[in-house]
């Protein structure tokens, strides 16, 4: 008997694509399809695996212990804000005045996301997720969200999705809505405004430290990609088995949910080094500001990741302190703290790599992207998408 997997479920559907199709031109409506789901997916990966394309859709999933509320929501809010950037570059970029390009703009993308139970079958000859979650989650689609929000770019998480990430959604802004379906009856939901994010993302200022303005400065390159770079440098479990001398992270979380005002508490032995973050930019980078141990110096430190032929280079940038102390302290303690920051990374860079390439491989069986139809790919001078601009 085929035991049942502790399972998320997550489908990226670009909503308003039937009404697209209206009056444009088909070959063209394909291609940008296909671009757009392409997008979809390669934001989601390896976080989400896909199990199956649906026409405008994309049906994701990923175990239950690999992933946590953190992950989920950034995974998720990346993918739109690249949804969205890819939206508008592909719109400038074409010179064509055809209604499929000229309506670009109409579509949108929407989320559902469950957890549940789910058993892994083949049928007819393909892997299927099978399940009452599986179908709850597709039923999910079909909400009402739009008649009764007027929000119609959303991330819908069912309650039951909620409870298990330990999510707060009333500190996260996200609505509470209630669905009504045969056969299941009331589902509880809640919604999360991906307009307003993108627009707070958007307004929201930069704490960078460039290669330029960096006093110091290493960098190791890892084999694997950026998203599992970035599990390891902030999941607390993850990253306690490379951070040597640390004893314990222990992390003061807003809402459930790491990012902007989280502070990690770096346990060394009786001391601890107190990080608070002031950019985060999944995948991208991370600024924090540390104060090393109750008498050391209060620095400033991106932890950039720069996506490679082969994986990830993990750049970690320190800033000339402010205070003639800190200048001077950190002066002094400079080449040790280098020192153990090259041994962190390169232990970094022996136990991410593995798990990237195990991903890597797992994901390479999933069904295959959609490519352009039309003759002419007019989507091909397009730049792929650079998701930190």
């Amino acid at each position: 008997m085929i035991k049942p997997d502790p399972t998320c479920f997550l489908i990226a559907d670009i909503s308003g694509y039937t009404e697209y199709l209206s009056g444009v031109e088909i070959d063209h409506a394909q291609d940008i399809l296909a671009d757009l789901i392409s997008t979809v997916v390669t934001a989601l990966k390896p976080t989400f695996r896909l199990a199956k394309l649906e026409g405008d859709a994309a049906f994701c999933f990923a175990p239950t212990d690999k992933v946590d509320a953190s992950l989920l929501l950034d995974a998720v809010e990346r993918c739109y804000f690249g949804f969205r950037r890819r939206r508008r570059d592909v719109r400038q970029a074409t010179s064509c005045e055809c209604n499929a390009c000229l309506r670009i703009p109409d579509l949108n993308l929407k989320f559902v996301a469950h957890h549940g139970l789910a058993i892994t079958q083949k049928v007819a000859g393909r892997q299927e997720l099978l399940g009452s979650d599986v179908i709850l989650v597709h039923r999910l689609l079909k909400n009402t969200v739009v008649e009764t929000t007027g929000v119609s770019a959303y991330a819908l998480f069912s309650d039951a999705l909620i409870g298990v990430m330990g999510i707060d959604p009333a500190e996260l802004g996200m609505r509470e809505h209630t669905e009504v379906y045969d056969h299941i009856g009331e589902v509880k939901v809640w919604v999360l405004d991906l307009e307003r994010r993108w627009q707070e993302e958007d307004a929201r200022a930069r704490v960078f430290v460039s290669a330029a303005d960096a006093v110091s400065s290493s960098s190791v390159g890892v084999t694997a990609p950026p998203q599992v770079v970035w599990e390891y440098l902030t999941v607390p479990g993850r990253r306690i088995g490379w951070q040597l001398g640390a004893t314990a992270i222990e992390q003061e979380v807003p809402a459930g949910r790491r990012g902007v005002g989280m502070t990690n508490h770096c346990v060394h032995g009786a001391d601890a080094i107190i990080e608070k973050i002031v950019d985060w930019r999944p995948y991208d980078y991370l600024t924090e500001e540390s104060k090393m141990f109750a008498d050391g110096p209060t620095l400033l430190t991106t932890i950039e990741l720069e996506p490679t032929a082969e994986g990830t280079t993990v750049h970690f940038r320190f800033a000339q302190p402010k205070k003639a102390k800190d200048r001077q302290a950190l002066q002094t303690m400079g080449p040790i703290l280098n020192d153990a920051l090259r041994a962190a990374l390169a232990e970094l860079a022996t136990i991410a790599g593995p798990e990237g390439t195990a991903r890597t491989d797992a994901a390479a069986t999933d069904p295959a992207l959609p490519g352009p139809k039309s003759p002419d790919n007019f989507l091909a001078g397009v730049q792929p998408i650079d998701f930190s601009a």
